[in-house]
């Protein structure tokens, strides 16, 4: 049976309305083993013939039968995978890719078989030797001569064991030298048992063959049979298959690299965008942290602050009822009794409730002859105050007192000698009636603390225990309730909770308590913070708005020059999906790089503003770029990457194989 056959083949090509026949009625057999040549002049229908046996134009009537299996009704997936098993091409104009060495151009066939990467590396080796290119296999086409061109092409058409040999004009471009050993190279094959049909214009490269047919016309003027079929030996033949994901993506990748300056400008551009974006957040995010560590540092992060409310309007929220609280504070009607801190101890996770006085007013410090008037603040010592920085002595017990520096140099010269001497403290306060009293009390002087950051002040800052504070409210007969309560919980992560439990308290049907913890103001600060870094990121992201146009441009370029490639991926069996995903795969490759360049140049800043700016922050990082950042980066350029390539992978996937080959 024939390994070929041609029944009533006919082709036309239209120009407007008017009809051009390029074949008339082709009927043809092919035996396995034969060197058939198709002779004939230019126009006369061979390449056309050729492009139809060979699956690359399926717009003709008549049946194409390999096998005993017509090939018109085929699927195109079908179509794509009976060239990579059945057909293999030789061009006239060589169709090698310029980028690749000889042994990488034998290898793109064979990518599309089942072989392992050792077994399809040692076929091409075979091959390299079988067509006499051995010494030259990681040469790369521009280094070879027209003969040694063609014969990478004979290799790479033998490198998937194809049934069919099909080649277009192969000694057009050759010397008669290079012309001989082509053509015995192709009788070589025939001999093999594959079946080799030549188109040719030339009666000499014709005799080579078994068999000469001749079209005019677009009809056979003549058929020849010059000797007999070569002997057929059967044999196991590869199996072929679809090129994968991993092939497509080293091919990428040479030709990525075989780009590289090209490439890596435009990787640049892109990893501009995306340092400016990781940096933006890598800012915000130490700033960030450094707030909040500066101020957990001097505040306790697990205690609430609680004050009595105020209105009875239930709706109100938190915030509007801490600001009328504040507003009357001062007044015995806004203290914290009996009822209200047992009320606060019984709820959940709260470990420690502290009972506190805020008390304030114009007032006196006096130590021995020497004393300071002005508007004092007598202040309980509770949780919060974690940090207390003493520059002599230590924290208050029962009896005690601390005072800041600002107010012990104004009553002692050497102030640090003030510790352990007794000093007296006039302060106005109130009755449970309402009315004024002052609270005239000696105490010892515990410790100094170092004044407190920001603007100086002339008003006096004092703390005491509770016990103190209340004690000394009692002998003048003064309201001794709590001013405010502190409230320590037992983890931070149960702090909002908490919060929020206590706030929904009751006394007589009425909310009873409004709060006001440094978590709420963390969270302020947090979301300030944030909301600043992005909308700076998102600036600094619409320069990637560019970054995608320069990739169009440059993979559409790619397309352009890669045609011809395009089309012989195509013509040994490459599938449309793999076009696009060749194109697609290396924007991917360009989007990482940019990625990887933009990392790296994001910690290299993160590492040199952090070092700059050390001794200002005292050790902190105000750039802290986290993992978060990083994969968010990287999923920006593959978006980029693929979003870029959509248009040209698409353009190249469907383009005509025939005009791809043909192209310049």
């Amino acid at each position: 049976m024939a390994v070929l056959e041609l029944k009533n083949i006919r082709k036309s090509y239209f120009l407007g309305k008017e009809e051009f026949p390029v074949l008339k009625g082709i009927n043809l057999e092919f035996e396995r083993g034969d060197f058939v040549s198709l002779l004939g002049e230019s126009g006369g229908g061979k390449s056309t013939l050729m492009n139809i046996i060979g699956g690359l134009d399926r717009k003709y009537e008549g049946d194409v039968i390999v096998d005993g299996l017509a090939q018109k009704i085929k699927k195109e997936k079908d179509m794509d995978a009976y060239r990579r098993d059945t057909i293999g091409f030789i061009f006239q104009s060589f169709n090698l890719v310029s980028y690749l060495s000889v042994l990488d151009n034998i290898l793109i066939s064979l990518k599309m078989t089942s072989l392992s990467d050792k077994e399809r590396h040692e076929r091409a080796i075979e091959l390299t030797k079988q067509v006499g290119l051995y010494e030259h296999r990681k040469k790369n086409p521009s280094q070879l001569s027209g003969g040694q061109k063609q014969r990478v092409a004979i290799a790479r058409a033998l490198a998937s064991d194809p049934e069919i040999i099909l080649a277009d004009e192969p000694t057009g471009a050759l010397d008669s030298q290079n012309t001989k050993e082509v053509l015995a190279l192709l009788r070589q094959i025939a001999q093999s048992g594959k079946t080799v049909i030549v188109v040719t214009h030339s009666q000499e490269v014709a005799d080579y063959g078994t068999r000469i047919i001749r079209l005019a016309d677009g009809q056979i003027t003549g058929d020849e049979r010059l000797k007999e079929p070569y002997p057929v030996e059967s044999h196991q033949r590869m199996n072929s298959k679809a090129l994968s994901y991993r092939d497509t993506f080293r091919t990428a990748f040479k030709h990525f690299t075989h780009s590289w300056k090209i490439n890596l400008l435009i990787a640049i551009g892109t990893a501009i965008g995306l340092f400016s974006v990781i940096f933006f957040l890598g800012l915000g995010n130490g700033a960030t942290k450094y707030m909040n560590d500066t101020i957990t540092s001097s505040v306790n992060p697990n205690v609430v602050t609680i004050f009595k409310r105020t209105t009875t309007d239930n709706k109100l929220g938190n915030e509007q009822a801490l600001q009328q609280t504040q507003q009357e504070l001062g007044n015995a009607a806004t203290n914290l009794d009996s009822t209200h801190l047992s009320k606060l101890k019984k709820v959940d996770n709260v470990k420690k409730v502290e009972p506190t006085y805020s008390i304030s007013g114009l007032g006196t410090l006096t130590a021995s002859d020497k004393s300071k008037s002005g508007l004092m603040t007598l202040d309980t010592w509770t949780q919060s105050n974690i940090n207390d920085d003493y520059v002599a002595g230590s924290k208050p017990a029962d009896g005690e007192i601390a005072i800041y520096a600002s107010d012990a140099k104004e009553l002692n010269k050497d102030y640090k000698s003030l510790v352990g001497k007794k000093i007296t403290i006039k302060i106005p306060a109130k009755t449970a009636a309402g009315a004024s009293v002052e609270v005239t009390k000696e105490f010892t002087v515990s410790g100094i603390l170092k004044n407190p950051q920001g603007p100086a002040s002339s008003s006096s800052s004092l703390i005491a225990t509770y016990n103190t504070v209340k004690a000394a409210l009692e002998s003048a007969n003064a309201d001794s309730d709590a001013t405010y309560a502190v409230v320590t919980v037992n983890k931070v992560d149960n702090v909002k909770s908490t919060t929020s439990d206590i706030q929904n308290l009751k006394i007589d049907g009425t909310k009873a308590f409004v709060t006001y913890s440094v978590t709420s103001f963390l969270d302020v600060i947090t979301n300030i913070t944030n909301i600043v870094s992005y909308v700076l990121a998102a600036i600094a992201g619409i320069s990637l708005i560019v970054s995608i146009f320069m990739i169009v441009v440059t993979t559409y370029m790619s397309v352009a020059e890669r045609t011809k490639e395009i089309g012989v991926i195509r013509a040994l069996g490459g599938r449309k999906k793999d076009i696009s995903r060749l194109f697609t795969a290396e924007s991917l490759i360009l989007g990482l790089s940019s990625a990887a360049i933009a990392i790296g140049f994001a910690y290299l800043g993160q590492f040199l503003i952090n070092k700059a700016l050390s001794s200002f922050l005292d050790g902190a990082s105000i750039v802290q770029i986290s993992g978060g950042h990083i994969i968010f980066a990287i999923i920006v350029a593959v978006l980029i990457a693929l979003l870029a390539s959509l248009a040209p992978s698409g353009r190249a996937a469907r383009l005509n194989t025939i005009e791809a080959l043909a192209s310049e």
